[in-house]
């Protein structure tokens, strides 16, 4: 996947084909009852409506010279039923489509939605959240008339226009010729404007990506903006966009649009046709020219005509589909790169034993983050990573966690490798903390539960006790009960740190990884922290990020990493004694805080 950002439009890996209709279909399938339903109450409407004319005719023709008053009411009567069971079809119809369309619709999200929970964080690197969020919600939006209507009516439309053609030429088969000479007409239209149609609504649906991805950014980044003064910046950035999503939709529509005022050209030129010609004929006395069939010929025509345009927008709308379906599939059929390898096993109960055999791996090709990374972890140990910014540290934790496929290498935790397990099995048995303490919306209570959702009550604030976050959480409105907002905007970065620590520590890890876990605490909180950490950290091995590096001197080993390698590795007091790269860190670090 190539880097993306808002703007700078997506471009498809591979190009549309009918191939992905008939994928189409597959969702349609588990609803072929009620779509067969629908439609052959569609076309029974359809069929009852076909008579109108013809009885209309009869009225003209027959009854009237006669003044049959007695046919006319009985015709009446008839026209009257037949109302009324159109009616009840159609609002079946409706119900039916509605909610077929929305199971569809539901079925396909749910699908993307699955596919992005596997997809590795390499996915999310790579592309700005909201573009993702676009096809996930938007697109799939944009397929519900399609879906709940489109299908149905153009089957229906498609019998219409047989029904319609059959009554036609029953009547009279020269004026039927006469209303058929547009249709060539049309059909050239149609292919001149069909690849015009499907690149400008790609286009379309890119500006639309952009958007929605700005938009998500600045959200995210309000305190930001706010903090900075950006706020004139980027109102420009965001209506140079929504310009631009404007003209390109614009463009489409223009397009789209082209079809409808040429089939009402057409069809008035082809009705104008059948009066001019009709009425000569009428006058010439031409066999089967009467009245009642001129009449019949113009209720006939119209509801021609009327199937036709239908079958045009749901061409159109076929073709704005399209645009969205290559986006759709296209996510569901990202590859997962960091998957179950074929005959994994589950990772028998993790003791705590983690090795790194020659390991290598980068996030572009060529340019390596790790190269000939190996050292052994004990079993109940705690191991600090330190070095400077972009070492490779992170990367070093999330492999562990198998997060990132190796480039070459070996990572095994009890001589098992970690790249033959199930990735389930792997994770449910470590607790992660990562830099970003994410807080979900919700209370606080469910938030803890995150890290198991089996725990009581008691269990959650047991480990809220142990990282010292209870009495903040008691301190607030509702305690454990206390809603809090997305991202957790309403609570310090130190507080959400916190409850992101009492989440991996409710799940009773065997391997405990601590990316910057204490960075937002305060140094009093903190020494409360390691107070009650020390006695869960006990017989549980443990992976630790800090650039304090006072709070990893008590570690069973430390880690210096730079320029992809580890460069030492020993006890504080060891590498304190090397006067290494370590050394300096650590005395760097002293001084300063010396002249605080």
């Amino acid at each position: 996947m190539a880097r993306n950002k808002y703007d700078i439009d997506e471009t498809l890996q591979s190009e549309f084909n009918f191939d992905q209709l008939k994928r189409l279909y597959t969702y349609i399938r588990p609803y072929k009852k009620d779509m067969l339903l629908t439609i052959f109450l569609m076309v029974v409407s359809t069929a009852l409506g076909m008579w109108t004319p013809k009885m209309l005719m009869t009225i003209m023709d027959v009854y009237i010279p006669n003044e049959d008053i007695n046919g006319i009411i009985m015709i009446s009567v008839e026209l009257l039923v037949i109302f009324i069971i159109i009616t009840i079809f159609l609002r079946l119809k409706v119900t039916i489509t509605s909610r077929l369309g929305q199971n569809i619709i539901h079925k396909i999200r749910s699908d993307i939605f699955e596919h992005l929970q596997k997809l590795p964080f390499s996915y999310y690197d790579d592309k700005p959240h909201g573009k993702i969020q676009v096809r996930v919600v938007n697109y799939v939006n944009s397929l519900s008339d399609l879906l709940s209507n489109g299908i149905v009516n153009t089957i229906t439309d498609l019998f219409s226009l047989v029904f319609i053609v059959a009554f036609m030429l029953s009547i009279n088969v020269r004026l039927t010729i006469v209303c058929m000479f547009g249709l060539p007409v049309l059909m050239v239209l149609i292919f001149v404007i069909k690849k015009k149609q499907r690149v400008a609504w790609q286009i379309s649906s890119n500006k639309s990506s952009n958007l929605n991805a700005y938009i998500a950014e600045s959200i995210n980044g309000i305190r930001v903006t706010q903090s900075f003064v950006r706020e004139e910046e980027n109102i420009k950035i965001f209506n140079s966009l929504s310009s631009n999503y404007s003209k390109a939709w614009m463009n489409a529509v223009k397009l789209n649009f082209l079809l409808w005022p040429a089939i009402t050209i057409i069809s008035t030129i082809t009705t104008a046709a059948i009066f001019v010609l009709g009425v000569e004929w009428l006058e010439e006395g031409i066999k089967g020219i009467t009245v009642g069939v001129l009449i019949a010929f113009t209720g006939y025509i119209g509801r021609f005509w009327a199937p036709i345009n239908t079958l045009a927008s749901f061409y159109n709308s076929l073709l704005t589909a399209v645009s969205y379906l290559e986006r759709i599939f296209e996510t569901i059929d990202e590859p997962i790169l960091v998957k179950d390898c074929e005959g994994a096993v589950e990772m028998p109960p993790i003791k705590g034993e983690v090795v790194f055999k020659d390991v290598v791996f980068s996030y572009e090709d060529g340019v390596p983050i790790l190269n000939g990374i190996n050292f052994r972890a004990n079993r109940g140990d705690s191991y600090a990573i330190v070095g400077p910014t972009g070492a490779g540290k992170t990367t070093i934790i999330n492999l562990i966690s198998r997060f990132y496929n190796l480039d070459s290498g070996e990572i095994t935790i009890d001589g098992v490798d970690i790249s033959k397990v199930t990735i389930k099995s792997l994770r449910k048995q470590m607790g992660v903390m990562l830099q970003d303490s994410f807080i979900f919306s919700g209370t606080i209570m469910d938030n803890i539960r995150y890290g198991n959702m089996e725990a009581t009550d008691e269990q959650v604030m047991e480990a809220a006790k142990t990282v010292r976050a209870h009495d903040f959480i008691t301190g607030l409105e509702n305690g454990y009960n206390t809603e809090v907002n997305e991202r957790g905007s309403r609570l310090s970065a130190g507080q959400r740190q916190l409850i992101s620590f009492a989440r991996a520590l409710l799940a009773d890890p065997k391997i405990l990884i601590l990316d910057e876990a204490t960075s937002s605490i305060d140094t009093e909180t903190e020494i409360l922290l390691q107070e009650g950490l020390s006695r869960l950290l006990a017989n549980r091995t443990s992976f630790i990020i800090a650039h304090r590096l006072s709070t990893i001197k008590n570690s069973s080993c430390i880690l210096y990493v730079d320029k992809g390698q580890i460069q030492e590795m020993g006890t504080h007091d060891e590498l304190i004694k090397q006067k290494g790269n370590y050394y300096e860190l650590y005395m760097s670090q002293y001084d300063f805080l010396q002249n605080q």
